[in-house]
């Protein structure tokens, strides 16, 4: 991702939690931007989560044993999982019995390495690990052979403070629809981050007009949203004190999220199994309106 001279010294806001802010703000600085990170929602387990997730995965006879697939929409939910399998004394999957799927999205999968594999199965022939061509809930679902009555453990977020969007309760339908019998678990909290989260956009950093927003979940653009009406102003506000705004999202499920809550999209990523095809379909975007207005010179 080597940075563009023509579009250097641009302000990218950025609306994601903390945990993916670390792995989005290097690549905006490798375009040479300045990213201006304003948060509106928090990921993260909980004590409640915990207990949830325990409920499947305790010992003596842990109730995963009578599911054949885990399916993960986050790499919040893997690493929440992950996390809570470390306080168990043995792997919670019995080595013996029919295949058992794990599916993960996009670079998602990285995490679904050998060492969780063993802390879930102690035998790792038994398990497949399944990453959809499309890497989206609905991808995943299309992914999947049919289900037959088969249960597939969905860990997932229990939104706190925000409107559910519908991206989860779609994705338990689907696969409902498909054959399978979803269960979901509350795996993490995503929480609103307040009223003032959205502010940065109203009073730039040190004064400094924003170019570009960019939003990778339909919850940050409610959050944000919900930030705005608090401080008593609307999205309207946003482009008016940073003309030209352009807003790109993480993929087309982000990008009809935020038009169904009336943020206009510019750019949407094609190659959305990482956050790198965001930040280059905005870069590719920028360059495009370049030669548009100034032509090749």
């Amino acid at each position: 991702m080597k940075a563009s001279p023509i579009n250097s010294h641009r302000v990218v806001a950025f609306t994601t939690p903390e945990n993916y802010a670390v792995r989005l703000t290097p690549l905006i600085h490798l375009k040479g931007w300045t990213p201006l990170w304003c948060p509106t929602v928090s990921v993260e387990p909980t004590t409640h989560t915990k207990s949830f997730i325990l409920q499947y995965i305790s010992p003596p006879n842990p109730p995963i044993n009578q599911f054949s697939a885990l399916a993960f929409t986050s790499r919040t939910g893997i690493s929440a999982f992950s996390d809570f399998l470390s306080d168990l004394d043995y792997p919670p999957l019995s080595p013996s019995g029919e295949q058992f799927i794990i599916c993960a999205l996009g670079n998602d999968a990285d995490v679904v390495d050998k060492s969780l594999i063993n802390r879930i199965c102690s035998n790792g022939d038994r398990i497949h690990v399944l990453v959809p061509k499309v890497p989206s809930p609905a991808g995943l679902v299309d992914w999947l052979p049919f289900g037959g009555g088969r249960r597939v453990l969905c860990p997932v977020p229990v939104v706190v403070g925000l409107e559910e969007p519908p991206v989860v309760p779609n994705f338990i339908r689907d696969l409902n629809s498909k054959g399978w019998v979803a269960v979901r678990v509350d795996a993490y909290e995503t929480r609103w981050m307040g009223a003032e989260c959205a502010a940065a956009l109203l009073t730039g950093d040190g004064g400094c007009r924003v170019d570009a927003v960019v939003f990778t979940s339909t919850g940050e653009v409610e959050g944000l949203l919900k930030s705005l009406r608090a401080m008593g102003v609307d999205w309207g506000a946003v482009m008016e004190r940073n003309p030209g705004v352009v807003v790109a999202t993480h993929g087309p499920v982000t990008a009809a999220g935020a038009e169904r809550l009336g943020v206009g999209v510019d750019v949407v990523s094609g190659k959305f199994g990482s956050f790198a095809g965001v930040v280059d379909a905005l870069d590719q975007f920028w360059n495009v309106l370049r030669i548009f207005i100034f032509g090749n010179q």
